[in-house]
Order: C-alpha cells, then structure tokens, then sequence
C-alpha cells in the first residue's frame, strides 16, 4: 500500500514538474517566438530575442554609451541620450517596432493617434501593466498603478482634493513656502561680494515642492518630513538601476545588499509617514462633516476610513492611505520640481522670454503677492507664461515613455495586438517629431501654443506631457499652478542666467533630470 501511495506521489511530483517545465518553457521560448513571427507577418520587426534577456543587453550598452555624450548647451535634441534605444531601433526598424525587456513584449507606438486610442480607452483594455515591485516601493501601490473599479474607487475619494476650491486655497500655501526659501537666496546674495551667488536649482527645487506638497497635501512640512523626501530620494536612484535589469519573481525578498538598503530606506518613508497619519487620528482638525481630519488629500482620504453616504461607502483602510501617500510625496514634488528645473534652464538660455515673462508678471501682479486669481490669468492662453510652461513640458516632460498592456487579443489601428503585450508610448520621441510639429521641433518656441493646446501640432494629443484620456494625472492642475506661482515670485525678485559650470546631460532616472544638476547664477533684482 505504502508503495502504491508513493508511486502516486511520484507520477504527481513529475507531472506538476513537467508541467512547469513547459511553463516555463512556453514564456522563455515558444511565447517569444510565436509574437515575433506573428508580428513580423504584420510587418513589425525589431531587435532580436535573446533567451531570458531579451534586448537588454542592446539597451544597457547603448545607455552606457549616451551617458558619456554631453549635449551642446543649446540644444533640446536629447531622445538619443535620453532613451538612445528607441532612437537606433526607430532608424533601423521603423515608427513601429518590437522588443523584448526579458521575456515581455514591448510595442512601440509612436502615432499620436494609436497612442490616444490605447490612453482612452474606457473599458479595461489597455491597462497599467503589473511594474517592478521596488517601483511599488518607491512610489506606493496606490492610485499610480492601480487598474479597474480599485482605480475608479481610489480616484473618486481622492478627487474633492483637488477641486477648483481646494487649488485656490493652497496658494496661500504655495507662496509662503517659495518666500521662505528665496528670503534665504536673497540673504546669501547680499552677503556675497558681487550680490549673486550659484545656486543647484534642482535640488533647491526639490527641496521647495517637497516642502510645498507637505504643507498643502498633508499638513505637514519638508522639516517634519525631511527623512521620508530624503529616503525616497535615494530610493529612485536604487529602484532606477534595479528597473533596468530582468526581475526575477520571489528576488525581492533575498537579503541582498540592495536589497536590505531598499528595505531600510522604506522603513524610513513609512515610518515619517506613518508619524504624520497618527498625529492626524490624535488632532481631529475641523474640517466639516464630511471631512472631520481636514480638507487637504490627508483628511479627504482619513474620512474614508469610515464610509459615509458623502463619500458613497467607499472605505480606505489605514495601510491603502500609507500607500497612497508614498504615491502623492514622490509624484506630487517630483513633476513640478523637475518642470521648474528645466523652466529655470531655458529661462537662463533664452534671456528675452525671461524679460517677456517678468514683464508679464509685473503687469499682473506688479510686486504684490500673486494669489490665486492673479495666476487663473496667467493661464489663459494668450499669456506667455502658460505658453513657455507648455513648451517646457513639451521639450523635458518629467515622464519619457507611458507603458499600458493589452489585456485582451486586441486590433489597434492595422495591428493585432495579442493579450499581455506591452504598449510603450515614447513621449519624448513623440514631441520632437517633425511629422507634427514642424521642422522647429527640437527648438524652444512657446508661440506654438499661442492658438492652444489643440492647435500647436498637426495632432490634438501630440502633447502628452500630462497623459490623456481618462487617466490623466489627477495633479496635473495642482502641479502648473504651483509652477506659475513659483514662477511669478522669482520673476518679480531675481535675475537668473546658467553658470559655465553646467553640463548639458538629461537623464533617465524614473523621471527626466539633469544627470549633473543646473547650477544657476542668481541676482536679486534692484540691488
């Protein structure tokens, strides 16, 4: 008997191994080349698979190689350092190509109007595909990653804190902290022997929007919050490196020495922000009946702990608001901060829509204190400020490349797209594509958007600088009006132009940086 039931035991044990065995084999192997054949028949080709690394090995010596390119001062043509990849595959294999980041196939899609399609669409079909879970590390499991009725539930609790309402009353906010931090520059310019000193405008950035989405977000401020912005800080540069490489399923949980530095530094973001969450529960702030912890994103999201006919019975536990703060530190400081940096860049390169944007700001606001009124007409399309943040946003977007996946056998335009291929949306390569917007593509020309959004290329949606469709950032406002008044301060009190120290080197790290900082020459005005 005994025998018999260890036989049993045996035929079972292979049978769940040859089975995985074949897994295994289906995805590394036959899953590979079934897509590249198919494909091919379609007229897409690309660079060859290769087992388990796919075209890895191609994307890490190419980016090796940009990384010690640096770029002419003035030139905005940075797609072949930024992601030289793409830009090699695209001459060699055409607009459309395939490629494989381990064994996961990636279209790219570089028409404006494929890309809208897959971006809006509404019923499921193209969704944030499953990432890295160190990308989940730094930036949370919340309303960034999330698909399906858990994204409409999460966005339909977070949204009242960023209504029209909300935005105006965190300018308030928005100017203290940028006075706070410019009072310093103008301290240390007085003491200095020419009255102007250099500044690392990136980090000083990242300083002030970390500060800024404290305060307004979370009632909290960069001191308070200095650990966790600080932490997650080194952890996109370590979830960057790990991001480049083929993630094996379970090797998040070795104790590597990568890994116990990632898990150190969540522990400090976690433990800032749990810190934050608990002061909240203690000090019930008033914020109303249906915000009784206040009615910034911290409070809108601690009054769905318990579910009200307000808030339509949608309960967040206390670990869901952890994740999505993670989510709105990172996201929330990181657009705008960068947004600013490269404003300040081509600011400094292009003096004349410096004197264009002062004046402007003058006009408005003379040397008062711009609210939210004041900024609400900067943003009509006839001001040049909202045309010179646009075209910022055009030429450096904060995010290179938007990734979705086909979730069923889908046709997209002339293609057959089969289920779990990967979408990849290169923003970069689509706004420098002469195709839509002219033979000027690579130059900074804010007049393109002096008819509108809509009307600066020969495609609607050539401009992804915010995504499109239903997913849109839901910060998108928040980030351009603390852009404008962050902006219009500087304008009315400094003078700024770039340091001959500056080396020109855009970078991939999650987010578009400058690989060597912006060292910016700062001068207050009327001294």
């Amino acid at each position: 008997m005994d025998s018999v039931i260890c036989l049993v035991l045996k035929i079972a044990l292979a049978v769940v191994l040859v089975s995985k065995i074949l897994q295994v084999f289906r995805i590394v192997v036959w899953r590979p080349h079934a897509l590249t054949k198919s494909f091919k028949k379609q007229g897409v080709t690309g660079p060859p698979y290769f087992l388990l690394k796919g075209s890895l090995d191609e994307v890490k010596k190419w980016k090796k190689a940009a990384r010690e390119i640096i770029l002419d001062t003035n030139s905005n043509d940075i797609f072949k350092r930024v992601i030289p990849h793409y830009y090699i595959w695209s001459l060699k294999y055409g607009e459309t190509f395939l490629f494989w980041h381990g064994t996961q196939p990636h279209l790219c899609i570089s028409d404006p109007e494929l890309a809208k399609q897959i971006l809006s669409n509404k019923f499921g079909f193209y969704n944030k595909p499953c990432v890295n879970p160190f990308l989940q590390t730094l930036a949370g499991k919340g309303l960034l990653f999330m698909n399906g009725l858990d994204w409409v539930r999460r966005r339909r609790i977070v949204n009242p804190a960023f209504s029209l309402d909300k935005l105006k009353a965190m300018v308030k906010r928005m100017v203290a902290c940028s006075l706070s931090m410019f009072e310093e520059w103008k301290h240390q310019a007085e003491l200095a022997e020419n009255n102007c000193i250099k500044i690392e405008i990136n980090e000083e950035f990242q300083k002030l929007t970390a500060d800024i989405i404290a305060h307004t977000a979370f009632g909290s401020s960069y001191v308070h919050g200095k650990e966790a912005f600080k932490a997650q800080r080194e952890l996109q540069r370590w979830c960057a490196a790990s991001n480049a490489d083929v993630f094996i399923p379970g090797s998040q949980y070795l104790p590597t020495p990568s890994n116990l530095q990632i898990w150190k530094l969540d522990r400090k973001v976690k433990g800032s922000l749990s810190r934050i969450i608990e002061s909240r529960l203690k000090s019930k702030i008033t914020g109303g009946a249906d915000f009784p912890y206040g009615d910034d994103l911290l409070g809108v999201m601690m009054a769905a702990i318990e579910p009200t006919q307000s808030n339509r019975n949608f309960k967040l536990q206390i670990d869901e608001i952890l994740e999505e703060c993670k989510t709105f530190f990172f996201a929330g400081h990181e657009t705008t901060s960068n947004l600013l940096t490269w404003t300040m860049l081509l600011l400094s390169i292009h003096p004349e829509w410096q004197s264009k944007l002062k004046e402007e700001v003058l006009e408005e606001c003379g040397m008062g204190i711009p609210d939210a009124d004041i900024l609400a007409k900067l943003k009509l399309r006839s001001y040049q400020m909202n045309m010179v943040l646009l075209e910022i946003l055009r030429l450096y977007c904060p995010a290179i490349a938007l990734v979705r996946e086909a979730s069923e056998d889908m046709k997209l335009g002339n293609l057959m797209i089969p289920k779990h291929t990967r979408l990849t949306i290169p923003i970069v390569k689509i706004h420098r594509s002469k195709e839509y917007w002219g033979e000027d593509a690579n130059e900074f020309n804010p007049l393109r958007f002096k008819g509108g959004i809509s009307k600066a290329a020969k495609h609607p949606n050539a401009l992804m600088g915010f995504s499109v469709g239903p997913r849109t950032c839901i910060g998108q406002n928040f980030a351009m009006l603390e852009a404008k008044a962050v902006l219009a301060l500087i304008l009315q009190r400094f003078s700024f132009s770039l340091s001959p120290d500056y080396k020109h080197a855009p970078t991939d790290v999650l987010t578009l940086q400058p690989e060597h900082g912006l060292p910016i020459i700062i001068k207050p005005l009327n001294m």
